[in-house]
């Protein structure tokens, strides 16, 4: 990845129309281009960090025995009117539309009725089941308030998974697993420390819900923490019921401003009744299927790590998800410099280390403002001086010291950290 042949460039200003720090840094670095209110284009650099997030979660659902597919965006009336949720005053976000023919149709915004229906004909013993599906999918959402940038878009990416189990024990120990993945997805996201979970409504999904909520002075929502326990609850179900359950009092808990990544559903057999969605039991009976639904808004995940570790330099990525691991500063076109800098370049993807080459002829200035817009996570020089002594600058994006080292200690130090 050299910056002379990335097609977006960076900017010193931030895009007026835009009231969103997450946005106005990631429209400033050239990861993302806003189309209109609540709808953004991912540009190279922008991608490569969502297919970052993605992988993590990927890597997590699949150790839970999911399964990858992708569903449809476009969705039928029918089988969202059998469990009322066509209806706009049950789901308010539904963007609609007309095939040619005058069937009315829908732009998916969850997909809990489709999977249900894609399950019939796979599901009819106790010997199919439990199944555990999820998909990387582009969400359509007409929200009346879209002001916060990725966090809360009409348009963005998540990460959907739906289980069918036998009954609720099996149900039970399925969904504790989604928890304790989800749990693992934010440490290694680097969310851990602050993102809980939290009991809240389930809106026009189920009456409760289990949301994982990142403390974020941006963020929309107000919860109330328990750090002791790591556990907090939304301030809408914030009641004596609610507190006597968990076992905690209102003194013990601190109000926060947070941000909603992720949310599970129990939704028992209601829709497997709805929707006559049966298996055969050892005996011949038959049972309706105990349903899940969990969710991850991925691009949400993004803006909300830029929102919360920026700095007033810019974006700050953990290592983990940037769009790479170095930024190799080229200082000089002096012929021995592009020569080391090529070298250096090629010695480290060689070793499977993502760098970022910025070998535009630029000021030296431009090149350290950019590294640091962009947040790097490592940022690496090669300047004639440099080149004289063999050693090059190495600096994290978060310390203000560097190391000089030469080729040999620069490869070892990297494939040591942040990984």
């Amino acid at each position: 990845m050299k910056a002379s042949q990335l097609f977006t460039k960076t900017t010193k200003n931030a895009p007026a129309n835009e009231t969103a720090r997450n946005a106005q840094l990631l429209i400033q670095a050239g990861f993302i281009h806003k189309e209109m209110a609540g709808v953004y284009a991912f540009l190279p650099l922008g991608l490569k960090v969502i297919e970052n997030i993605k992988t993590i979660i990927r890597e997590e659902m699949n150790a839970i025995g999911g399964q990858e597919l992708i569903m449809t965006s476009l969705q039928a009336r029918e089988k969202w009117e059998v469990t009322t949720r066509w209806n706009d005053d049950v789901v308010d976000v539904w963007f609609k539309t007309k095939l040619k023919d005058g069937t009315e149709i829908g732009l998916g915004w969850t997909h809990e009725e489709p999977i249900i229906e894609m399950m019939k004909p796979f599901i009819s013993s106790y010997k199919d089941l439990p199944v555990n599906v999820y998909q990387f999918q582009t969400k359509l959402r007409n929200e009346l308030r879209s002001k916060s940038g990725i966090m809360r878009g009409r348009e963005f990416f998540m990460n959907d998974m739906y289980t069918a189990s036998i009954d609720a024990t099996q149900h039970d120990k399925i969904y504790n697993g989604v928890m304790d993945a989800y749990v693992r997805v934010f440490e290694r996201l680097g969310l851990g420390d602050d993102t809980y979970v939290t009991f809240a409504s389930g809106g026009s999904f189920t009456k409760f819900s289990h949301e994982f909520q990142t403390v974020c002075e941006t963020g929309e929502d107000i919860i109330y923490i328990h750090r002791k326990k790591n556990i907090a609850i939304n301030e809408e179900v914030l009641d004596d019921e609610t507190l006597q359950k968990l076992g905690i009092t209102r003194d013990e808990l601190e109000k926060v401003k947070s941000s909603e990544v992720a949310n599970i559903f129990n939704f028992g057999t209601d829709k497997s009744e709805q929707m006559d969605l049966t298996y055969t039991d050892e005996k011949g009976d038959k049972k309706f299927v105990h349903l899940g639904s969990y969710g991850i808004g991925v691009s949400r995940l993004m803006g909300v790590i830029a929102e919360k570790l920026a700095d007033d330099k810019g974006l700050v990525w953990p290592a983990q998800i940037a769009p790479a691991k170095v930024y190799l500063a080229r200082l000089s076109e002096d012929v021995e410099v592009v020569k080391a800098s090529d070298k250096l370049y090629d010695d480290m993807r060689k070793r499977g280390i993502e760098v970022f080459y910025d070998d535009r002829d630029v000021r030296a200035g431009q090149k350290f403002a950019d590294a640091d817009l962009m947040g790097i996570p490592y940022r690496i020089v090669v300047s004639e001086k440099t080149c004289q002594s063999g050693k090059h600058e190495l600096k994290a994006r978060t310390e203000s010291d560097n190391k000089m080292l030469d080729n040999d200690g620069i490869l070892e130090y990297l494939a040591t950290v942040g990984s």
